[in-house]
């Protein structure tokens, strides 16, 4: 058995200082891997159904067999691994703004690195994602102004609690058709939120695209008991998909 706490890597980066740690569940042999940018909790194993959801919700809408998708913040991994799951993605583009999340992937530090990092048809691409779809290139540095059939965004807290105040113009409606400008006709944006449905933003989503509604995730909340819910919002541009 090994320690009931680990501190995995830490890094000093321009957001903060960032770290991946690993502890033992009580009362289990399961270990919890957490990331943290400074004081603030990123992320935790323990908690993925909103991730995961995020995936399986943003690619129920497009249709055809081969899809091509952009996942926006790589995190442990947990909504690239979700898509890369679906037979359908033909390719996948992760948008991550730290390095060093990318590298604890390719170095297989995390428990989906190995099945994100060395899929073939998943490329990691070190990038801000919100300069990327405010502009005309997009996503893809290798392709600009390539479109695709979805793309799943999870990197703030919610429309309203960002980590950065520059992420706050892409959920306003000049941002959300600028990004849009980057999908296919009947392409999906699905975001993640820790928040309970905004209705006001999901307005503004509707604005902005063709269809727009917000799903409430359930998950047990084993640390404080009962239930926790996310938000994924899911909107589409019209027309049918290309795929």
């Amino acid at each position: 058995m090994g320690a009931r706490f680990e501190e995995i890597d830490w890094r000093p980066t321009r957001l903060g200082d960032i770290s991946l740690r690993r502890r033992r569940y009580p009362g289990s042999d399961d270990d919890v891997y957490e990331v943290k940018l400074g004081d603030e909790f990123l992320m935790s194993s323990l908690f993925t159904a909103g991730e995961v959801a995020l995936a399986h919700l943003g690619l129920a809408e497009p249709a055809g067999d081969e899809l091509d998708v952009v996942v926006g913040g790589l995190g442990l991994g947990y909504t690239a691994g979700a898509a890369l799951d679906d037979p359908r993605v033909r390719s996948l583009i992760v948008v991550e703004a730290l390095g060093e999340v990318i590298d604890w992937h390719r170095r297989h530090l995390v428990p989906l690195g190995a099945r994100v990092a060395d899929d073939p048809r998943c490329r990691l691409v070190r990038a801000d994602f919100f300069e990327a779809v405010g502009g005309p290139a997009g996503p893809d540095p290798r392709s600009p102004g390539r479109r695709f059939d979805a793309v799943l965004l999870d990197i703030d807290h919610s429309p309203r609690h960002v980590l950065n105040p520059r992420h706050a113009a892409l959920y306003r409606p000049q941002g959300l058709r600028a990004l849009s400008e980057h999908l296919l006709p009947g392409g999906v944006f699905a975001l993640w939120s820790n928040d309970p449905p905004d209705e006001q933003f999901t307005a503004t989503l509707a604005d902005a695209f063709a269809t727009a509604e917000a799903h409430v995730v359930d998950f047990d909340n084993p640390l404080q008991g009962g239930t926790a819910t996310n938000t994924v919002y899911v909107a589409r541009t019209s027309g049918p998909s290309t795929a």
